[in-house]
């Protein structure tokens, strides 16, 4: 779990993607099926992965760098533009979350090596870390960010230059590592039986990866329907009159005990 945890917070390309994610939409009932999407991408790439089912070629590391790179690139572009809607946000965050879990795979790799008959078990504690860390990261995040567009600058302004800065950066890394990726010679895989195999396997991962999309669109589009804010809403009161009970009960124990 602390890999996991400790790996997110010193990844500063999977921050900034996830500042990407934040900026436009820092309420919690938008940021829930982004956050959401977010995690379910990255979790099926990852546990493919730990599976030896990402493909074994050396290109591929400095592939998905790359991508990783492109990601954060494009988002903060889209924020920029100012022209994102809450559906087309966590579509693209699940598409751009099955890349950054192969990402977290080459973190977990070895440590994996070392598992044994306990690899599912050192899989979800890992996996458990990432969601932590990313928690901690969106808990500190969202509070300063309303902090800064309400007191330092504009919204619109905020977004705009913070947008900028994260693409200038995410533009530097993404050429350094396709230059990288470069110095690698590509060849075509030999057709054989164990390559059919994988390719078979993968389409599998590819099918359940477009049945958890259409999942998360219905499931997403019935929320929305019946109001996210009305939802927590109802959860907030509940929460609170659960404490107030709470509370109540333990002055009354502490008034007997006197």
């Amino acid at each position: 779990m602390d890999l996991g945890f400790f790996h997110i917070l010193d990844g500063t390309d999977h921050l900034l993607f996830l500042l990407c994610l934040v900026i436009p939409f820092r309420r919690l009932g938008a940021l829930i099926p982004v956050v959401t999407a977010f995690t379910i991408a990255h979790s099926i790439t990852l546990i493919a992965s730990a599976y030896n089912l990402a493909p074994n070629f050396l290109w591929f590391p400095p592939l998905i760098e790359t991508l990783i790179a492109i990601s954060i690139v494009y988002m903060a572009l889209e924020n920029i533009a100012g022209d994102s809607t809450l559906e087309r946000r966590w579509m693209m965050a699940f598409g751009f979350g099955l890349v950054h879990g192969f990402g977290f795979s080459f973190a977990l790799r070895e440590s994996l090596q070392f598992a044994g008959a306990h690899l599912l078990t050192s899989l979800l504690s890992f996996n458990v870390g990432v969601e932590l860390g990313q928690l901690l990261v969106l808990i500190v995040l969202i509070p300063v960010l309303q902090l800064l567009f309400r007191y330092a600058v504009a919204e619109r302004m905020g977004t705009i230059i913070l947008s900028a800065l994260v693409a200038h950066t995410g533009w530097h890394w993404m050429l350094d590592r396709a230059r990288v990726l470069g110095q690698f010679r590509f060849e075509w895989p030999v057709l054989t039986a164990a390559l059919l195999a994988t390719v078979f396997r993968w389409l599998i991962v590819l099918l359940f990866s477009g049945g958890m999309l259409w999942f998360l669109q219905q499931t997403f589009q019935r929320w929305a329907e019946r109001g996210w804010m009305a939802f927590f809403g109802r959860f907030r009161i509940g929460v609170g009159a659960i404490a107030r009970s709470v509370l109540r009960g333990g002055y009354r124990e502490g008034g007997r005990g006197r």
